[in-house]
């Protein structure tokens, strides 16, 4: 039976129709940009700063090509470094991918005839270009806004108030949901209520203005606004399309898993930039293999760990089963099927210890169910790992 995660979760506010930002909130732009950036400024013997990108996040694109020009002092005018960049990026709209949840999202609120717009500060025949390549998406959106099509962009709410205006709803009757400090500025001047799901890793502490910050649209709860709830939580967890990654394992059970009482099995964050991009931080469960010993049942995080406050996103898989020896350096295939929570932040590691069994002990029921329990004999599992040890592909 499928339930949703919180039946009893409390109202904070009835909307009607919900706006979305469209880069970094539903599409990965970020990696593409970045990408981009990196090739470009290495022209002029410049190399590109991801500490520098909340410069350009939620901007217009003239916008963002003044702080380029200004940070890397760059010989051109705004203008040429847009139309440049514009460009390049153009080549690759079809290459950005939907960020986790979007899909799932737009699906959703369509299918309870929930009305939609889309408002980015991108100009409207980019916006056009890029939701283009994701089937069904065009037709979910009763209105479609681009930066170009209003005054000022966001920090402005004029984008948001026309959104509103042209879905003939009131301004309060609406939900944004946002990735950019700019964007949750213009939805707050607009009068109306903003969900926050930061698209730049730990920086839930800057958008202390939201009415909620969440991790990742996994996590957005539409019965919080009085929207229909989604119905594909079972057990207390969400199933997802399955990814699978593999490789040596880096830190094994004889490195200080012991007191947390899970055996756990770092993998290297090398070589896996993409993946973690791709991925929210939080906790996911599947199967995993290790190539002397066997398949497992696993619970895993993504994430920087806030306790230990780690500099790196990280993959860890935590083993469920007893193991009494280490197990660094053995080869390891996982199988990630499901979601269970954001990553979040502890007061003491006895409570992380015991959130981290709990964790485990709604891996090893949800595992059990037909749904999960197929990918067990998953022949991705089943092979040789020899000559594949960097292996990362979805299904």
């Amino acid at each position: 039976m499928f339930i949703t995660k919180s039946m009893a979760m409390p109202i904070r506010k009835l909307v009607s129709c919900v706006i979305l930002d469209l880069d970094g909130t539903l599409l990965n732009t970020d990696g593409i940009v970045s990408d981009v950036l990196r090739v470009y400024l290495s022209k002029f013997g410049k190399q590109w700063d991801g500490r520098r990108a909340h410069r350009i996040v939620g901007k217009t694109p003239l916008e963002a090509a003044a702080a380029i020009v200004e940070d890397y002092g760059l010989p051109l005018s705004t203008d040429e470094l847009s139309t440049e960049i514009t460009t390049m990026l153009s080549d690759q709209w079809c290459n950005i991918k939907a960020l986790p949840g979007a899909n799932r999202l737009i699906k959703h609120l369509k299918g309870h005839g929930v009305p939609m717009a889309l408002a980015s500060n991108s100009p409207r025949v980019n916006i056009e270009a890029k939701i283009s390549c994701h089937p069904g998406w065009k037709e979910s959106f009763s209105v479609i806004i681009g930066g170009d099509e209003v005054k000022a962009g966001k920090p402005s709410p004029e984008i948001f108030l026309e959104a509103a205006k042209r879905l003939n709803l009131e301004p309060s009757n609406c939900l944004i949901v946002e990735d950019s400090l700019p964007g949750v500025m213009a939805g707050k001047a607009a009068g109306i209520e903003v969900v926050a799901v930061p698209s730049l890793p730990k920086q839930s502490h800057l958008y202390t203005s939201a009415d909620e910050v969440i991790n990742s649209l996994l996590d957005l709860r539409p019965e919080m606004w009085g929207l229909p709830p989604f119905e594909d939580w079972i057990e207390g967890t969400l199933p997802i399309e399955p990814w699978y990654i593999g490789g040596p394992v880096i830190k094994g059970f004889g490195r200080g898993s012991k007191v947390l009482g899970i055996p756990t099995a770092n993998l290297s964050a090398e070589g896996y930039a993409e993946f973690l991009s791709e991925h929210p931080s939080g906790v996911y469960f599947g199967w995993c293999q290790l190539s002397t010993r066997g398949v497992y049942k696993m619970v895993m995080s993504i994430g920087w760990n806030p306790y230990f406050n780690n500099t790196e996103k990280t993959i860890e898989p935590w083993l469920l089963h007893d193991f009494d020896e280490d197990f660094y350096g053995e080869e390891l295939r996982l199988a990630i099927v499901g979601y269970i929570r954001a990553e979040a932040n502890f007061p003491s590691l006895e409570s992380l210890i015991e959130k981290i069994h709990e964790d485990g002990k709604i891996s090893e029921r949800a595992l059990e169910l037909p749904l999960y329990s197929k990918y067990r004999d998953d022949p991705y599992l089943k092979s040789s790992l020899h000559g594949d040890k960097n292996h990362s592909q979805p299904v």
